[in-house]
């Protein structure tokens, strides 16, 4: 997959981070002295975090440089660095065990979650805590659609297996059962966010910077535009204008809050 664009990603930014900012406000922490922000993105995230722990280490993990320098600009006060989620692990450099380990709309991106989640979880400080907000949004039109017109000619041959692009989440319940037997305490919860959304183009704009940026990559750039006026036409179908003439594009997120043992 081609890296990522910050300019593009923080054309909703606003909201983008009020999913963030619900999932930082259930994290029963008063005080951390290191927080990691994994999968920090442009640091809209990174910026919450600084704000709720003035006093602490907070380091930003991403695997895309182009948001890592955006996220260095708007917060020179952070660190952030280069990480891959999937092998990332606390460093003896950055000192004691984190106390916050923040993954906000980024671990569905990465597979294998039944061992990924609990090894996140084993690397906290004791009384640390896991915090998670991943979009649960794979059976929503926006996402249906973006298969379906995968699955069609002359789009299917370049882009695959448009099932494999995104990793299948374990559900909620999955998650709690993963975590509770570990755990001092977990809390689990879904939240559907209504978007108005000025128009089918603008629905198509906010994908385009997460969840349709695999199909599309995938494709040579003399398929790419097809590709979108044919998504586009099915989105404008889907999704119908309401009283003001705006769309309501429904998203799903689902939160996992899990507090070790003091």
């Amino acid at each position: 997959m081609l890296d990522w664009n910050p300019t593009l990603y923080r054309r909703y930014e606003d909201e983008r981070t009020r999913p963030a900012q619900d999932l930082l406000a259930r994290v029963p922490l008063a005080q951390a002295a290191h927080v990691v922000d994994l999968g920090c993105g442009p640091g809209n995230s990174t910026e919450l975090l600084v704000q709720r722990f003035p006093g602490a280490k907070v380091v930003g993990i991403d695997n895309s440089e182009p948001m890592l320098a955006n996220a260095r600009e708007r917060l020179p006060q952070a660190r952030f660095a280069w990480g891959d989620i999937a092998a990332w692990a606390p460093q003896e450099a950055d000192g004691p065990a984190p106390d916050l380990i923040y993954a906000n709309a980024a671990l569905q991106w990465v597979p294998g979650h039944e061992t990924l989640v609990p090894r996140l979880f084993a690397a906290l400080a004791p009384g640390g805590v896991l915090a998670i907000q991943m979009p649960d949004n794979r059976q929503q039109p926006t996402h249906r659609l973006m298969r379906e017109v995968a699955a069609l000619a002359p789009w299917a041959e370049p882009i695959g297996d448009a099932d494999k692009l995104r990793t299948e989440l374990l559900g909620i319940g999955g998650y709690y059962d993963l975590l509770a037997p570990l755990a001092a305490q977990v809390d689990v919860w879904h939240t559907i966010y209504q978007h108005p959304m000025a128009s089918a183009a603008a629905i198509v704009e906010w994908v385009r910077g997460t969840g349709l940026k695999p199909f599309v990559d995938r494709l040579p750039a003399a398929l790419q535009s097809s590709y979108l006026a044919e998504y586009e036409r099915r989105v404008d179908a889907a999704y119908a204008p309401r009283a003001d003439g705006k769309r309501l594009l429904a998203f799903p997120r689902m939160f996992i809050v899990a507090r070790q043992s003091a």
